[in-house]
């Protein structure tokens, strides 16, 4: 069966998570702008089925520079984790930061044991979008008189087994268990006059398509109660009522998600400025 005969089948959230990583890539090859990039990725979290999907990526080639990415399911697809173990050794296995700062983000394949050392300086290893070498892995962190941030997606179990002398290891995030299939993340290792947080936290691009998801349900909960109204089964004084509550509920979440992001974008221009007078303070170093 081709894409062509299911215009009408319901995309899964693993099927338009397939479409933003190809994306993705389009991006880094430059083959779409920032604009387009950002126009498609919106298109592709409002899309509810194949027939909408599918045009996203039609004159864009898939990996390897193959044909557009298929919609059709395929059996290794069955659970969301499953194309994240990829085995292997992990396309970077270190880390070092001297009266400096260094960086593991976007989409890298995360070994099975991945060391990384700060001495005056600070990183970040963030799990969000990586892949997996193994269903467990260690990150391993040694920060003196400095700070290391390890960020990972919800739905992975994070064990914290690190030593702190005169600093500490964030051991907020541990309890919460694993999704089924979902790596196992363990960080150790030790910090002197120094910490190492963990934290979760969701991509830009989930947190837009849960606000697009939110915004379509008040929008069918409106549709609803609309036709409610015309049946003369609601008041229109009912009905106002919810839509009030309905506007409270999410200035109160909008406005929470918008304190959360400037905090993050707060501590994330804190650590730059750190780094950079870090630099400055040894010659560049």
């Amino acid at each position: 069966m081709t894409d062509d005969e299911l215009p009408e089948l319901r995309a899964s959230d693993a099927d338009r998570e397939r479409v933003t990583e190809q994306l993705r890539d389009a991006l880094a090859e430059g083959r779409l702008d920032m604009e387009e990039f950002e126009e498609r990725l919106e298109a592709t979290y409002k899309a509810r089925t194949y027939g909408e999907l599918a045009p996203i990526t039609r004159d864009l080639p898939g990996p390897a520079a193959a044909a557009p990415i298929s919609m059709v399911k395929q059996p290794v697809e069955s659970g969301s984790w499953a194309g994240r173990i990829v085995g292997g050794e992990g396309s970077s296995s270190w880390a070092v930061a001297i009266m400096s700062g260094f960086e593991r983000k976007g989409r890298w394949t995360v070994p099975r044991r991945f060391n990384s050392f700060a001495f005056w300086g600070g990183g970040e290893i963030d799990l969000r979008e990586a892949n997996f070498a193994d269903r467990e892995v260690v990150i391993n962190c040694v920060a003196i008189m400095g700070g290391m941030n390890v960020v990972v997606p919800p739905g992975v179990e994070v064990v914290v087994r690190g030593i702190g002398i005169m600093g500490g290891f964030d051991h907020r995030e541990e309890g919460q268990p694993g999704e089924p299939g979902a790596p196992r993340v363990i960080v150790t290792g030790f910090a002197f006059w120094g910490g190492v947080g963990v934290e979760r936290k969701l991509t830009r691009a989930e947190r837009l398509r849960i606000k697009e998801e939110r915004r379509q349900e008040k929008l069918e909960r409106k549709a609803a109660r609309k036709e409610l109204q015309g049946s003369g089964s609601d008041s229109n004084g009912l009905g106002e009522m919810f839509d009030a509550l309905d506007e409270a509920r999410d200035l109160i979440r909008e406005r929470h998600e918008d304190r959360r992001e400037r905090h993050e974008e707060r501590r994330e221009r804190h650590r730059e400025r750190r780094e950079e007078r870090h630099r400055r303070r040894n010659g560049g170093y």
